[in-house]
């Protein structure tokens, strides 16, 4: 049996899941769950019928933002025949009626999540319609696409009345060719937004963060020529070899083309070919000043080929573990992070522009990070891209959060093209050193399984960063914890969540307690930490002292304790920089719909515990 080629509707291009190449031949008798690894390794785009385009703001574009006309359609009846939202259409007699209308209505801003926006809209949780119209003039030779940076959650997307895709998943960035869809003169796009939370969705139904929905990033429209760069990838090799590692995909019917990978300032200027499917593959030597927090080098590189040409700025170092250590450029480093949630709380809304990104990562670096995990989901492209300036390194996670189904038949598919897709858009970005497969996930041999199934995705896709999953704190007998979960085998990374002091009990003193490891591994924890209330400073012993910031400090300094009896330690990451909305944290006094662990409160106050944190960042260079 061959795997290869799948179309969306009868008239449209088939689109190739892996090249001729690696066409996978299947046995008779090998079983579903061998059969789907097969085409995942061999496959990479397994799942998805098109890559997104990546380095949008590198391409010939037409930004989309702006205010678009809405309707809200909290019974999603919309989508249906009898209503038909996406047809638009308008009366024409006296008889002739349609109980929709954008116009008239309200508008909002894209991007920009709906829930912030109209006070009706605060917790809504189902679709919104939006439209937008702009003007287009068809070019001979140039084709057309419409990228977005994400909708949460399910999108549909309509040119002049005819759909033209769908997507499921609301961190990641896609888009569709609209070549054929578009006219001269003016045209309107509808989007159908549901945020609508479902139990085989990713993440499923319960989660700890707000629910923003909406066209919560850039919409762009993109021309490019009839042959184009689509996708490219150079990053250094993790061996110390000082050699890139890369390749260059070419889309369109001239896919045999020279390719030139210059970086001027390295005096750099190397060309290959790429074959018949488009496929240049990339190797050569490199004396670059390679990027670290302390100088986070980036250099123009410009990628050509004979009908097309685009420029970034991409570092270069090197991310690899020995033993219980995390190398950086071969290097030992210890990760000094913080947890970040895309969310701006002094104004309750998603984190969406790269104002936004450029204020999250200051403060971090304020408190003396050189590391931060960007939870729970991949963050907005303007974040990775400040980081990369900024000099942060980034973990970056797939939703896969507590309570997902792994038995269900649908699931591995989607981690795989999400996985998939936050790969391919931020591989190119240096600061990124681990891929995170889940978080807080209980342990059985399906999740097991299905975590180890995204592992080898993973390194079949990108060989070059490290790959891990935050794990709950487990194993715990009198005073020592064993960290034993099966899951840690093909990781590279041991993750660990644990909030001692907090939802656990101290089981003895701090300095007291001991952790071992049935793998030869470094150990980040993740998560650790304790809400407090800002200004909220009754002793410890009160009956309100648990939400105190005296008690979240004092969880802090007895954390720092244990930190100096683990000698595979190789990075901490407090949970969380700020208070973030989460509407599940409903104590009437403390909370109030927010998770109050934050170092900085809502109003972006520094909280007891930020100084504590600080301090031990910057006496620790």
């Amino acid at each position: 049996m061959e795997i290869g080629r799948i179309v969306s509707r009868k008239d449209a291009k088939p689109w190739r899941l892996c090249p001729p190449e690696r066409t996978v031949s299947v046995r008779a008798g090998v079983n579903p769950s061998q059969w789907l690894l097969l085409i995942i390794l061999a496959c990479p785009n397994f799942g998805n019928a098109q890559s997104a385009i990546n380095n949008v703001n590198g391409r010939n574009r037409i930004s989309l933002n702006g205010r678009w006309h809405i309707i809200i359609d909290p019974s999603d009846a919309g989508i249906g025949n009898w209503l038909a939202v996406w047809k638009d259409k308008k009366p024409t007699g006296k008889h002739d009626f349609y109980e929709y209308s954008f116009e008239g209505g309200p508008e909002l801003s894209v991007p920009r999540d709906f829930n912030s926006q109209l006070p009706e809209l605060t917790y809504y949780e189902s679709t919104v319609w939006y439209k937008k119209s702009f003007s287009y003039t068809r070019k001979a030779n140039k084709r057309l696409f419409i990228h977005f940076g994400a909708v949460n959650y399910k999108a549909d997307v309509f040119i002049n009345s005819q759909k033209i895709g769908g997507h499921e998943g609301g961190f990641t960035s896609f888009d569709f060719e609209i070549s054929d869809f578009v006219k001269d003169g003016e045209n309107t796009i509808i989007v159908r937004c549901n945020n609508s939370r479902v139990k085989n969705g990713i993440p499923g139904l319960g989660f700890d963060w707000f629910n923003y929905g909406g066209i919560t990033r850039d919409v762009n429209l993109i021309e490019e020529p009839a042959s184009f760069i689509a996708d490219y990838f150079i990053q250094l090799k993790k061996d110390g070899s000082n050699k890139v590692d890369g390749w260059v995909k070419i889309s369109g019917n001239t896919p045999k083309q020279q390719i030139t990978i210059e970086i001027p300032e390295l005096g750099i200027k190397y060309t290959t070919n790429s074959d018949s499917a488009g496929l240049a593959r990339l190797e050569f030597p490199i004396k670059a000043k390679l990027w670290t927090p302390a100088a986070p080098k980036l250099y123009p590189v410009k990628i050509s080929c004979q009908t097309d040409a685009i420029t970034e700025k991409i570092g270069f170092r090197s991310i690899e573990v020995k033993d219980s250590l995390i190398l950086l450029n071969q290097v030992p480093v210890f990760l000094k992070g913080i947890n970040i949630h895309e969310e701006i709380s002094q104004e309750a809304r998603r984190a969406y522009s790269e104002k936004d990104a450029i204020q999250l990562l200051t403060r971090a670096r304020e408190l003396g990070c050189n590391f931060v995990r960007l939870a729970h989901y991949p963050h907005n492209e303007y974040m990775v891209r400040a980081a990369d300036s900024l000099g942060l390194m980034v973990w970056s996670e797939i939703p896969v959060y507590q309570g997902i189904d792994f038995l269900d038949s649908t699931i591995q598919r989607k981690m795989n093209v999400m996985l998939k897709e936050m790969v391919n858009r931020d591989k190119n970005r240096c600061s990124v050193i681990i891929w995170s497969m889940a978080n807080e996930t209980s342990p059985s041999s399906a999740r097991t399984r299905a975590i180890w199934t995204l592992a080898d995705l993973c390194r079949s896709i990108d060989s070059t960063r490290l790959i891990t999953a935050a794990l709950y704190n487990s194993g715990l007998k009198d005073s020592t914890v064993i960290v034993s979960d099966s899951v840690i085998a093909k990781l590279d990374i041991i993750s660990v969540n644990e909030y001692f002091g907090w939802y656990t009990p101290w089981p003895c003193a701090p300095e007291n307690l001991t952790w071992k490891s049935l793998f030869h591994k470094p150990l980040i924890f993740s998560e650790f930490g304790a809400e407090a209330l800002y200004g909220n400073t009754f002793e410890p012993k009160d009956a309100a002292g648990s939400w105190s910031e005296d008690y979240q400090e004092s969880v802090y300094n007895d954390q720092l304790k244990m930190f100096q009896h683990i000698p595979f330690l190789a990075g901490v990451c407090p949970w969380i920089l700020s208070d973030f909305r989460s509407p599940v944290r409903m104590h009437p006094v403390f909370q109030k719909g927010w998770n109050r662990k934050g170092l900085l409160s809502d109003g972006g106050k520094k909280k007891k515990a930020w100084y504590v944190v600080e301090r031990f960042y910057k006496s620790n260079p």
